[in-house]
């Protein structure tokens, strides 16, 4: 148990996203980034929004929306999907590319 919480100790949340994005699966991190990501592309969203409605152009109103309904979706399908297939632990994800401490000291016995 002291190596799993020694192990995430030693891994930043900048190394954890990239983690999740070099390799399968997604984990909390990742998400977490993911979702931020998204908030910031709903506030802009909101903003383009107010300003197509005070201009009073209808195209413009309408590429909004429109833009709006696809980064909707987006977000539905990416929460729909990671509900259905689940977050992957860091550990799991640097075991898998083979980052953990134990899996080298096995490389390094295998070399020599």
């Amino acid at each position: 148990m002291d190596e799993s919480q020694s192990s995430e100790e030693r891994v930043s949340p900048a190394q954890a996203v990239l983690l999740g994005a070099l390799s399968p699966g997604v984990n909390a991190p990742t998400w977490a980034t993911l979702q931020s990501a998204f908030l910031m592309l709903a506030v802009c969203l909101a903003v383009m929004l107010g300003l197509a409605f005070s201009s009073s152009d209808s195209w413009m109103m309408l590429h909004v929306v429109f833009l709006v309904l696809i980064a909707g979706s987006l977000f539905a399908l990416l929460s729909w999907f990671l509900a259905q297939t689940g977050l992957v632990t860091v550990e799991h994800q640097m075991k898998e590319m083979g980052l953990t401490p134990a899996n080298n000291e096995e490389q390094a016995k295998k070399g020599s």
